[in-house]
């Protein structure tokens, strides 16, 4: 059934996504750098078992992706992204609450089902259904909103830590989510709407092509190494960086570099995505990412070295969040493709919910990281052949 409400304008959608992206980003995935010493010693858990109970959450946001994905190709987007601010909201709601071992893993299980219906492959899916052949193009400019998650919640949270104490921020978080990003959802996300090009008779969604199982195993291995990277690097930044030898601001602005650059890199491929492909553009971002990984290794303490990481990744990750909306519509075609980022997106939550609890677990047996940090060039390197293997099969 058609929405009955009037159009939407697409820019008006993209930019509603685009605020809620910034929003469920910064108080979701990111807070656990910033907040996460303050929770553990309140709860009175390691490091271990807080990084844990997050990678549970995350591993469960994994799971829920291809499910979350069908239902976006069949219903469109609106319910569930609305749904999942409602969770969202609950889930901040129990992390601002917690008091022990048992109530930190139950809020972050909740975090995650919310990261599952709220994140860029929900909204990927939702675009998919709203924007037709401005697809790519729309994927971009949500990426750009997003692109500012980090630079606007990692201050803010270590503002209201020092003034108010975690569960107040976590409080707030959950007024954000209600306030903002659901009447977002419900007032500027079509209701259910067909793909433009790639429905069947009467609407229904042509079942997906098979993808080349090949191409499809070495771009999923390409994501994974990624994502590893990614979540790794969010949740353990400051900690990587001040055993190196940077004071905690330093390091924290540091991370502020991540969303400045992630806009830049985004905006460089809105303005040539014309003249070069996803794919592309994908073998530049990825390599980008495994030389910024190599000079996270040679960091120890140079601030000067330390922003030129931090630039190169974020410009890296900023593309690369594009290219997992976009170059897997270049390979394999775009029918039922919600249900195919959800199967792309389940290894990579695998990875992020297995890479904070890693690097964690790594860390103490490695006192001044060189492992951890190793491991984190080496999976750079593996990222940017699996993916080079992926599109020239």
């Amino acid at each position: 059934m058609a929405d009955p409400r009037p159009a939407v304008p697409l820019p008006a959608t993209v930019a509603a996504l685009g605020v809620a992206q910034i929003v469920s980003w910064g108080t979701l995935f990111y807070t656990i750098a910033v907040l996460g010493a303050a929770m553990r010693e309140a709860t009175g858990v390691s490091e271990v078992a807080l990084h844990g109970a997050y990678s549970l959450g995350l591993l469960v946001s994994g799971l829920a992706a291809p499910a979350v994905g069908r239902r976006i190709d069949v219903r469109g987007g609106r319910g569930l992204l609305a749904s999942g601010s409602l969770v969202a909201a609950l889930a901040c709601v129990a992390l601002a609450t917690v008091q022990g071992p048992a109530t930190l893993l139950v809020a972050w299980l909740l975090a995650g089902v919310a990261m599952a219906m709220t994140l860029y492959d929900p909204a990927f899916a939702t675009l998919h259904h709203v924007a037709g052949p401005r697809y790519r193009a729309s994927v971009t400019a949500l990426t750009l909103f997003g692109g500012f998650a980090s630079t606007v919640f990692w201050p803010l949270s270590q503002w209201l830590l020092e003034r108010e104490g975690f569960r107040t921020a976590f409080l707030a978080y959950a007024a954000l989510h209600l306030a903002v990003c659901l009447p977002l959802h419900l007032a500027c996300v079509p209701a259910r709407v067909a793909a433009h090009g790639e429905a069947g008779g009467g609407g229904v969604l042509a079942p997906a092509v098979a993808p080349r199982e090949s191409a499809f195993a070495w771009l999923a291995g390409a994501l994974v190494f990624g994502a590893f990277a990614a979540s790794a690097v969010s949740a353990h930044l400051v900690s990587l960086l001040t055993t190196g030898g940077l004071g905690i601001g330093e390091a924290v602005l540091v991370g502020t570099l991540f969303g400045p650059m992630q806009v830049v890199g985004r905006l460089m491929e809105f303005a040539f995505a014309r003249r070069v492909s996803a794919i592309a553009t994908g073998t530049i971002a990825f390599a980008m990412l495994a030389v910024a990984l190599a000079l996270l290794t040679q960091v120890r303490g140079d601030f000067a070295l330390a922003a030129a990481f931090a630039s190169l990744y974020g410009f890296a990750n900023g593309v690369l969040t594009i290219a997992r909306g976009t170059v897997p519509a270049e390979l394999f075609g775009r029918r039922a493709y919600g249900a195919l980022l959800g199967r792309l997106a389940r290894p990579q939550l695998v990875a992020r919910a297995l890479a904070p609890l890693a690097l964690a677990a790594m860390m103490t047996i490695d006192p001044d990281r060189s492992l951890a940090l190793a491991s984190l060039a080496i999976g750079g390197l593996a990222a940017f052949v699996a993916y080079r293997r992926a599109v020239e099969r």
